[in-house]
């Protein structure tokens, strides 16, 4: 069993012991911790809560105790049942509620759960209160509510649509080009909300036909449901099959977007935000950012327009610091998320693929002619198994240190930005590894900026 607390949630699998796997221990232990944060930000009697889930199996049982720890904690319960993480995220704030739990494990398998933990303003807690969180759940000594003071549950509907309906009022969603131009889509939703939603999306888009494959949200995910490549090859088949245009698919929780082209090959998880960046930038220039194990083309694209790249910390938290920080028109994440402001703060496959239509009918050319439009980059990862004892922090100072004469950033493990590439190494923190992503012009070259400092780690660790 696994349970990973880390400043942004509580994921692990689900049953087991108490502190090793997802338990009903624990889950009321982190929420009730939950309720105590917010109550230090937010001193009213009556707080409410918004929770939404995924689809998977484990949902409904995490759901309940969820609920009842929230209420014995004197919160009331806004319960979206059946929801996406955007969604989620965009009700705190339309609901004006104290703060979110998600319940999702995002792009892992189904025997996993987690928390996701939202602020007032619909966004994932700051490392600040992620700390304070995880110090506070270790405490046995909680204080429920009495009879008079326990909170209230009650179900919200309509929340999906009003997400879409948000996305539709946007300027720069064009329903009417997407209309025109006559799409033949495949989506593959692995079996959860993104199968509520995302038809419900392209009905509204006016796209005519639609091949929806695993989107029956009964949580039986029917392939690994992280959208990479080697977990693709049905949908990719499906699009080939039925002569469409471009498939889309989204992780459980749907905040992560994916696309497949035409002749059946991916478009890339990374060139997902290029792609849409790229089109808010033609009409809207302003700054953009990623993080730091993004790809490059996002950098060379916003410069094109005469306007700054930013690169954050890894994690959604930080690229939305980032993001407000330097005023960013558009930002996400090399794994397919988009954030786009004038939504929200927040990973969005919904708005994701609205954009994205916009973007291809207006270029009125193929996917994979779209594509061809962006700097070519290519992207290697990989890991460096660590035996216990060893000084990782001092590994990556040394790695820092022999490459000081080339651009080197130090906010997230070390960073080196070479002419043409970079390697980011990262430590884990779930795991005795460090992680090993690099970028070239080819997969040739991304290897071998890989193999260089592996071959240094193996020098500092042997």
């Amino acid at each position: 069993m696994t349970l990973i607390k880390s400043i942004s949630g509580i994921r692990g699998t689900i049953g087991g012991q108490a502190d090793d796997g997802l338990t009903p221990v624990d889950i009321v232990k982190y929420v009730s911790a939950f309720v105590r944060l917010i109550r230090l930000h937010d001193k009213k009697k009556n707080l409410q809560i918004v929770v939404g889930r995924d689809a998977r199996i484990s949902g409904e049982m995490v759901n309940q105790l969820v609920c009842g720890t929230l209420m014995s904690m004197g919160a009331s319960v806004l319960d979206l049942c059946l929801s996406t993480t955007p969604t989620v995220e965009m009700a705190v704030t339309g609901l004006n509620a104290d703060g979110g739990i998600i319940l999702t494990a995002s792009h892992n398998p189904a025997q996993w759960n987690a928390l996701k933990l939202l602020n007032f303003k619909g966004e994932f807690i700051s490392a600040k209160d992620g700390e304070w969180l995880l110090d506070e759940a270790k405490r046995t000594d909680i204080e429920f509510s009495t009879i008079d003071e326990i909170g209230t549950y009650s179900k919200v509907e309509g929340w999906i649509e009003k997400h879409i309906q948000m996305i539709l009022d946007l300027p720069l969603v064009d329903s009417k080009a997407i209309a025109q131009a006559g799409f033949a889509i495949v989506i593959d939703a692995v079996n959860s909300t993104g199968g509520i939603a995302i038809p419900m999306l392209l009905e509204k888009l006016g796209v005519k036909t639609v091949y929806p494959l695993y989107c029956t949200p009964d949580g039986n995910f029917p392939h690994n449901p992280e959208p990479l490549p080697e977990h693709l090859t049905e949908l990719s088949g499906m699009v080939i099959k039925n002569k469409a245009d471009l498939g889309f698919v989204v992780d459980p929780d749907v905040d992560r977007l994916a696309i497949v082209d035409e002749n059946g090959k991916m478009f890339g998880e990374e060139y997902t935000l290029v792609a849409v960046a790229d089109y808010i930038l033609k009409h809207r220039p302003g700054n953009t950012v990623s993080n730091l194990s993004s790809t490059r083309a996002l950098a060379d694209v916003t410069l094109g327009y005469g306007k700054e790249y930013f690169a954050s910390a890894v994690g959604e938290v930080n690229v939305v610091e980032m993001m407000k920080k330097v005023n960013a028109i558009i930002g996400g994440e090399g794994n397919g998320g988009i954030i786009y402001p004038e939504l929200h703060y927040g990973r969005d496959s919904l708005v994701g693929i609205a954009l994205f239509l916009t973007h291809l009918a207006n270029s009125k050319c193929k996917c994979s002619e779209l594509k061809q439009q962006y700097p070519e980059y290519a992207m290697s990862k990989n890991k460096v198994n660590l035996r216990k004892g060893l000084d990782v922090d001092g590994i990556l100072k040394s790695i820092a240190e022999f490459y000081a004469n080339e651009r080197v950033t130090t906010i997230d493990g070390v960073k080196i930005d070479f002419m043409n590439g970079w390697v980011h190494l990262r430590k884990s923190n779930t795991e005795p590894i460090i992680r090993v992503y690099s970028e070239g012009k080819d997969a040739i070259t991304a290897e071998k900026f890989a193999q260089a400092v592996l071959v240094k780690i193996n020098e500092l660790t042997s």
